[in-house]
């Protein structure tokens, strides 16, 4: 009898199990999101500051980079990436550097579909004059 069970019952499953994998095999997979390089400049002055917000379309890894400090670059700055909500850049846990300098990178997720961000670039007390800076993000 177990045998006629076997036959008539779990051998037909496993070969309806087998088939559907080969289903899912078939099913397309979701492409890679296309990664953004956007380029900011400016400058800050004295005890200035400046934010550039930016959308993402996709969930992901979020890099900055501090590309250049003018010419003659000070000893430091503050540099962040946060959230962008209306003329505000909340700055996010552990991404912000207040010693930052060239080629200072900070990476974050953004882990919704879509959304506005923003990278600051400020003085932390060590501008002597006005500095010209790049910043590079690259984002879903």
């Amino acid at each position: 009898m177990r045998s006629f069970m076997l036959r008539v019952f779990v051998l037909p499953l496993a070969l309806l199990a087998g088939a559907c994998s080969s289903i899912y095999d078939t099913l397309p997979t979701t492409p890679d999101p296309v990664i953004v390089t956007e380029t900011f400049t400016g400058s800050i002055t004295i005890n200035g500051a400046a934010t550039h917000s930016f959308f993402t379309s996709a969930t992901g890894s979020v890099t900055a980079t501090l590309a250049s400090l003018g010419e003659t670059p000070p000893t430091n700055v503050g540099f962040s990436l946060g959230t962008f909500s209306g003329s505000t850049c909340s700055v996010n846990t552990g991404l912000f550097n207040d010693k930052a300098v060239v080629s200072t990178v900070i990476i974050g997720t953004v882990s919704t579909l879509g959304g506005s961000l923003c990278v600051r670039i400020h003085d932390v007390g060590t501008l002597t004059g006005p500095v010209a800076y790049e910043i590079k993000v690259e984002h879903p």
